[in-house]
């Protein structure tokens, strides 16, 4: 999906790991909570609370999920999904990683 209309958008950015990652939250009209964001090169480890889809925008990254001891690689138009309550680790080189996270 290349835009969201109708959406309510939280104006502060959402800053982690020394600005690696930077993302803003959003809301759809029927309540439903994703996030949209950009992370730069590096190699990050994310927890989760609820299941998330990751997916791809721009760019590419490799993930392992918590658990799994091999690294897949996703790029523009694919998405992961991520259990809740675990973690994945995130590898980003290159060009930056344009997301967006579909909570629940």
């Amino acid at each position: 999906m290349s835009q969201f209309d109708n959406v309510s958008v939280v104006s502060k950015a959402n800053v982690y790991f020394d600005g690696k990652c930077v993302s803003h939250s959003i809301t759809l009209a029927d309540g439903t909570k994703k996030s949209v964001g950009v992370i730069l090169p590096a190699t990050l480890t994310f927890n989760t609370g609820a299941p998330e889809i990751m997916e791809t925008v721009a760019g590419s990254c490799r993930v392992k999920l918590a658990g799994e001891s091999e690294w897949t690689t996703y790029g523009a138009g694919q998405s992961f999904k991520v259990p809740g309550n675990s973690s994945f680790d995130i590898e980003v080189a290159g060009e930056p990683y344009h997301y967006v996270c579909h909570f629940g």
